[in-house]
């Protein structure tokens, strides 16, 4: 099970007790650093088969190192992935079909967070709701497979706080005719988490599938999504201090990945004042919006278009 001396990781601090990971196979995507770094210690340490998805192969060898260093008996290895690049997920849900025959948990981790202007990614998306959403969504679909037939396989895909002031325009998903506003950008890509997520649930539901779909989010973490933001290096810094560590922070989405007792359609999140921050997990507070069913529908639909990928689900009645 890994050295003696661990120290207490994002996994320890669930309130629940936890699955059985050792034999179990786990994908984080953005796991270079970060949350998803967090959270592949805090799975390795408990017996997990981590694959850790990395933008940059040097970036992601250095995190690879990071959790062998920490977890000496880690069963963890990369996976080249860019979710800004259709190609890449493509790519990345080849090889990972071709190293395991199955997936315990897809950890939907990865984000881009508020760019100073502006941006698309290679396939031509606004850059939030590509890498965000659309590359996670068409990620998932391409891995279902290796999920859906595993008893008590999970799907949990990361929110934000940010999607509460969401607002998913569909006649204009990619900001080609309104003025650009980055916050509104990440706060409608993070709604889009959730409508994925709630929505996948449904569909995993009519298909009496064996996956179920839950959400999280980490409340306020000072994690290197932060050097995307335009803001002067002293406010950044400022703020750091005051939010939780990337450790603290993933808690809730590890709980979402492992804890006995969850349940398809959960969110979870920090217990503390407004969410923000706190060294417990609870069931968090669902945007109304995020409830929107008709939105969800019509969303699902229109990533699988221009995805160009489909997972087979049926949609619910």
């Amino acid at each position: 099970m890994g050295a003696p001396a661990r120290r207490a990781g994002p996994r320890r601090a669930c309130e629940a007790g936890a699955m059985d990971l050792r034999g179990r196979t786990v994908l984080v995507t953005g796991a270079s650093d970060g949350l998803g770094l967090a959270s592949s210690v805090a799975l390795a340490e408990e017996g997990a088969r981590v694959l850790m998805t990395a933008r940059s192969r040097e970036k992601g060898e250095t995190a690879l190192a990071k959790v062998r260093e920490a977890v000496p008996s880690a069963r963890a290895e990369l996976v080249d992935l860019d979710l800004a690049d259709l190609g890449s997920v493509r790519r990345c849900a080849e090889t990972v079909q071709d190293r395991v025959d199955r997936l315990d948990v897809l950890l939907n981790n990865a984000g881009v967070m508020m760019p100073p202007q502006r941006r698309e990614t290679i396939d031509g998306f606004e850059l939030q709701l590509g890498t965000n959403h659309l590359g996670h969504h068409a990620l998932t679909a391409l891995l279902l497979p290796l999920l859906r037939d595993v008893p008590g396989s999970r799907v949990v895909t990361v929110s934000s706080l940010a999607a509460r002031g969401g607002r998913i325009d569909l006649d204009d998903l990619q900001w080609q005719r309104r003025p650009y506003d980055q916050q509104a950008s990440y706060g409608a890509s993070k709604l889009a988490n959730l409508l994925f997520a709630f929505e996948l649930e449904r569909r995993l539901r009519a298909a009496a599938a064996a996956t179920t779909s839950l959400a999280a989010h980490p409340g306020v973490s000072g994690t290197n999504l932060m050097s995307t933001m335009s803001l002067p290096g002293p406010v950044t810094r400022l703020a750091k201090a005051f939010m939780a560590s990337p450790e603290q922070a993933a808690r809730p989405q590890v709980h979402a990945a492992t804890a006995d007792g969850v349940v398809g359609g959960e969110y979870w999140g920090p217990k503390g004042p407004g969410e923000v921050r706190g060294r417990r997990v609870a069931p968090a507070t669902v945007p109304p919006a995020a409830l929107d069913r008709a939105t969800a529908r019509r969303l699902w639909q229109v990533s699988d278009e221009l995805t160009g990928v489909d997972a087979g689900l049926p949609a619910p009645r």
